[in-house]
């Protein structure tokens, strides 16, 4: 019996193992480039000083640091992996215009890790791209609805709402299109799998797939899922 309804074993294996690997570069490349990185010096006085640590803790901190802002830049490709892999969708890689599509619901979707992943400004950007794609005569997606994906919401509210990015240059949003869209990631995975509780079955299978794929264990499972709760409700 495969452990998540909506995707092959083989998938969510493939797509977890993917992101260990990245976390276990990203260290190994923060301690090998340490001493490259320009540290701001001021801001070392401060941390050690405001925060009470020693010369050691400070290091393995901003590694640490270091390390976990390449992962978490990896996060939003581990979802892309996963949506990509369902039933019905293709996960286009990058280098595509957009991230994942389905030919059969005709559905192409962008997708990022967080609500402010892509900065206001620029939002205006991926706006345009998705309605190039869905209201160009002629394209492979015309007629397709397009749904820029934030997986983590700014509030735990749930959203599927048209894509109306502010263009600041102009002083105005873009144009309310109902082909162009905004949904949070818990409501999306909801419309690609049909599954209403994808995402939290998801979170839920983690810690054993991630005990299964190294030797690393979960001394408390709670801790993480009330972070989920924090964020998903």
């Amino acid at each position: 019996m495969p452990m998540l309804s909506f995707i092959s074993d083989e998938a969510l294996l493939q797509a977890v193992k993917h992101l260990l690997v990245t976390a276990d570069d990203a260290q190994k490349k923060a301690t090998k480039n340490f001493s490259r990185n320009v540290i701001d010096p001021f801001a070392l006085l401060f941390e050690m000083s405001g925060f009470q640590v020693d010369q050691e803790t400070w290091t393995i901190g901003e590694k640490r640091r270091q390390a976990q802002k390449t992962l978490q830049n990896q996060v939003g490709a581990f979802h892309q992996k996963i949506l990509g892999s369902l039933n019905g969708w293709n996960d286009l890689e990058t280098g595509s215009v957009v991230d994942i599509v389905s030919m059969n619901r005709k559905i192409i979707a962008e997708i990022k890790n967080k609500y402010n992943t892509v900065k206001g400004s620029d939002k205006v950007k991926v706006y345009d791209q998705l309605e190039t794609c869905v209201m160009t005569k002629g394209h492979q997606y015309k007629g397709f609805t397009a749904y820029y994906v934030e997986i983590l919401p700014k509030s735990r509210a749930r959203y599927d709402k048209e894509f109306i990015p502010p263009d600041n240059t102009k002083g105005k949003s873009r144009p309310a299109n109902q082909l162009v869209r905004q949904i949070d990631g818990y409501s999306f995975y909801a419309l690609a799998t049909g599954v209403p509780d994808a995402l939290a079955q998801l979170f839920a299978s983690l810690p054993d797939v991630i005990e299964g794929c190294s030797e690393y264990r979960f001394a408390d499972r709670e801790f993480a899922k009330h972070f989920f709760h924090k964020a998903f409700g």
